[in-house]
């Protein structure tokens, strides 16, 4: 269950060697720890990073990709499911709070194939 997750949620650039990538990442995690336990992972590739977060406990991940840069949006992966999807950043605090108290992940956002 989410209440029991020692981290609530990752944030993660898709990749860790494009400034405006990682500073968009870091923003979304700085406006997130003021309300949940978050995890902020630079290194490696995004699935290792992916396997890094789920091996500790991480409930949610949260990317963020070159599309964010255009349409403000990021994606949301479920550590049970691995199911994702889209959402807008703004909306991003609410879908997470809903998805932490136990909604479906895919009810919230855009479905990612």
């Amino acid at each position: 269950h989410p209440k029991l997750a020692p981290v609530k949620i990752g944030v993660f650039p898709l990749v860790s060697n494009k400034a405006d990538l990682v500073k968009k990442a870091r923003d979304i995690y700085d406006e997130l720890k003021k309300e949940w336990a978050c995890t902020f992972d630079l290194s490696g590739s995004i699935g290792r990073r992916y396997a890094r977060a789920d091996e500790t406990g991480v409930y949610a991940s949260v990317t963020v990709d070159f599309e964010s840069l255009e349409d403000e949006s990021a994606t949301i992966r479920s550590r049970d499911t691995t199911e994702q999807v889209r959402v807008k950043i703004k909306e991003l605090k609410e879908i997470l709070k809903k998805f932490l108290d136990g909604e479906k992940l895919g009810r919230l956002g855009e479905k990612v194939e």
